[in-house]
C-alpha cells in the first residue's frame, strides 16, 4: 500500500504522524506533497481534550510538546453575552458534582435550586472553579473524585505544531516533497486516482490518497466531484477576521468567546502571544466593520496585520470515495466556536486507522467511514447551533433571525426532552457528552421544567448536605492550587516567552 497526502498544515502531518506510527507495517510507502507557496489557514489555536490521547498514542512527552507550540492548558471556553448580555458562563471539560444513588448530580441540584440558595452549578466544577482563578493541576493530582473529575486540552501556535508533527514524521519515514499538484490522473473504469504531477514535473502514484488540501478538496471534490451539503440555513456565519495581539497580564487556562452583533469574537492566550478572531456574517456587518469591532477589543498591540478568511459551512456528500480520503477542511468546515477544527481531524484519523483498506475491495469501509464521519459533522453542528438559539437576545437583526429559525429535528428532539425533565439524549458517536449540553442549556437559560422523578426518592437533607460537602471540597482544593502560569513553569513547559521568564 503507497500512501500519498495531498497538504501539510495541521491536516496534513498530524495524519501522517499518525499513520507512519499506526500502520507503518500495512504501508510501502508514506509521502506528504505541499508547497510553501500556497500556506495554510492557520488560525485554529484551541483544542479539546481529545488532542492528549492523540499526542500520548505517539508517544510525544507533553511537556516538550508544550515548549515547541508556545502550548497552554486549557479548562474549557468561556461564552460572554450569549444568553443575555452581560451573562458569562463557562463550558468545562468534565461533570458537574459526583452522582447521587445513580443519578446525574444536576438533576439533584435542579431541585434543590427550587428550594433555596445552593450556589450556581459552575461551583460543583471543579474545572470551573480553577479555570475562574487562574488555577491549574492534573486531574490525578486530586485527592478525591471531585477534584479529578475534569478535564483539559491545550492552547497552542497550530503552525508550530504542525512543524512539530513534520519533524516527528519524517523521523518515522515519511517522505516530504515540496510542489504544487497541476494534473490529476484517474482510472477510466474504476475512477480511482492513480497519480499526481506536480508542477516541477515528478509524477507521484498511490493506492491510497488522503486529500488535506484545505478548502480547496483538489482531489475530493475538484476531480472526484463529491458534492458539498450547505449549512448556512443552520450556521450563516461565513466570514472570519484574524491577527495576534501581544499578551497582557496572567494568561488564563480557558479560550474565550464573546456574542457580538453579528457573530463573535474569539480570545486564545497562548505562551508567546493572544489568538483573536472575529466570526460573522456578511448579510449584517461589512467587512471593515468587523474588522474594527475585532482590533477595538484586543488586549495588547497587534502583532500582524489582519487576516480575511471566507467559508461555506457544511460538509462533503462523500468524505471518503474511491481511494480518496478527505480529512480536515478538504472534508468540510464548522466555525471554531466550540474548538472542532483539530478535533474534526482527529476523528477522520481515528476512523481510517480503524478502517484502513487492505484490499482492493473496501466498499464497507468506506460506506461505514462516510456514515461515522457524517453523524460527527451533523452532530457537532447541532450543539454549535443550540449556543445561536439558546439565547433571549433581540438586539440584532442576526439574533432576530435565529429566534424565527425552524431547528433540525435532531437538535428540537434534543432541547424538548431537556426542557421536559432534564434528559440528556447519549449518542454513540458524537464529540460532546451529555455534560457538555447541560453546560451551554443552563449556562444560556434553558431551565427544566422538572427533574428526574427518581431524585424524589433520595432523602432531601442528605442530599443538602452532600452538595455542601462538594462545594467546600472543590473551594478548599482549588484555594491551595497552583496559578496557571506558575504550573507550566514547573513542569518544565515553558518556552522563552517573555511573559513566563518573569519572576
Amino acid at each position: 500500500m503507497r500512501v500519498c497526502i495531498l497538504g501539510g498544515g495541521t491536516a496534513g502531518w498530524m495524519t501522517a504522524s499518525a499513520l507512519s506510527k499506526k500502520v507503518k507495517n500495512l504501508t510501502n510507502s508514506i509521502t506528504l506533497v505541499e508547497s510553501e507557496a500556497i500556506g495554510t489557514v492557520g488560525v485554529g489555536e484551541a483544542t479539546l481534550p481529545h488532542i492528549r490521547f492523540f499526542n500520548q498514542g505517539l508517544g510525544i512527552e507533553e511537556s516538550a510538546f508544550m515548549r515547541a507550540t508556545e502550548a497552554t492548558f486549557k479548562l474549557g471556553i468561556e461564552f460572554c453575552d450569549w444568553g443575555r448580555i452581560g451573562q458569562r458562563y463557562i463550558h468545562p471539560f468534565g461533570d458537574f458534582g459526583t452522582s447521587i444513588n445513580e443519578l446525574d448530580f444536576y438533576q439533584h441540584w435542579i431541585k434543590l435550586n427550587q428550594h433555596g440558595d445552593f450556589g450556581s452549578l459552575d461551583e460543583y466544577a471543579y474545572g470551573i472553579m480553577a479555570a475562574k482563578q487562574g488555577k491549574f493541576q492534573l486531574p490525578e493530582s486530586g485527592k478525591t473524585e471531585l477534584q479529578r473529575a475534569f478535564g483539559y486540552a491545550y492552547q497552542f501556535d497550530s503552525s508550530l505544531y504542525a512543524k512539530f508533527l513534520r519533524q516527528f514524521s519524517e523521523n518515522n519515514g515519511v517522505v516530504r516533497i515540496e510542489g504544487k499538484v497541476i494534473n490529476v490522473m484517474q482510472d477510466q473504469q474504476s475512477g480511482n486516482v492513480t497519480n499526481v504531477t506536480l508542477d516541477s514535473g515528478q509524477i507521484i502514484e498511490a493506492d491510497l490518497f488522503i486529500d488535506c488540501s484545505g478548502f480547496r478538496g483538489v482531489l475530493i471534490e475538484q476531480s472526484l466531484k463529491s458534492g458539498y451539503q450547505d449549512w448556512s440555513q443552520w450556521l450563516p456565519c461565513n466570514r472570519a477576521v484574524a491577527v495576534p495581539c501581544e499578551s497582557t497580564g496572567a494568561i488564563n487556562p480557558y479560550t474565550r468567546a464573546t456574542a457580538r452583533k453579528a457573530g463573535w469574537q474569539w480570545r486564545i492566550p497562548l505562551q508567546h502571544r493572544t489568538g483573536n478572531g472575529h466570526v460573522y456574517w456578511n448579510e449584517f456587518i461589512s467587512d471593515d466593520e468587523a474588522t474594527n469591532v475585532l482590533m477595538s477589543n484586543l488586549d495588547g498591540k497587534a502583532l500582524a496585520e489582519p487576516k480575511q478568511l471566507f467559508f461555506k459551512t457544511g460538509r462533503r456528500n462523500h468524505f471518503w470515495k474511491n481511494n480518496v480520503v478527505a480529512i480536515g477542511l478538504s472534508g468540510g468546515f464548522l466555525e471554531p466556536l466550540e474548538s472542532t477544527s483539530i478535533h474534526l481531524i482527529q476523528e477522520g484519523i481515528t476512523a481510517l486507522l480503524e478502517l484502513f483498506p487492505v484490499t482492493q475491495d473496501n466498499k464497507y469501509e468506506v460506506q461505514e467511514y462516510n456514515n461515522r464521519m457524517g453523524l460527527q459533522y451533523e452532530r457537532v453542528r447541532d450543539f454549535l447551533l443550540l449556543h445561536y438559539v439558546a439565547n433571549e437576545r433581540t438586539d440584532s437583526e442576526m439574533w432576530r433571525y435565529f429566534s424565527n429559525m425552524t431547528l433540525p429535528d435532531s437538535l428540537q428532539e434534543k432541547i424538548d426532552a431537556w426542557l421536559h425533565r432534564g434528559y440528556v439524549q447519549r449518542y454513540e458517536f458524537g464529540t460532546f457528552l451529555p455534560p457538555s449540553w447541560v453546560a451551554v442549556m443552563m449556562g444560556q437559560n434553558l431551565i427544566p421544567q422538572a427533574y428526574d422523578p427518581r431524585v424524589d426518592k433520595s432523602d432531601f437533607q442528605q442530599i443538602k448536605n452532600m452538595s455542601q460537602s462538594m462545594r467546600k471540597d472543590i473551594a478548599q482544593s482549588v484555594a491551595t492550587c497552583q496559578s496557571h502560569m506558575d504550573y507550566i513553569k514547573t513542569i518544565g513547559a515553558a518556552s522563552n516567552s517573555k511573559i513566563l521568564r518573569a519572576p
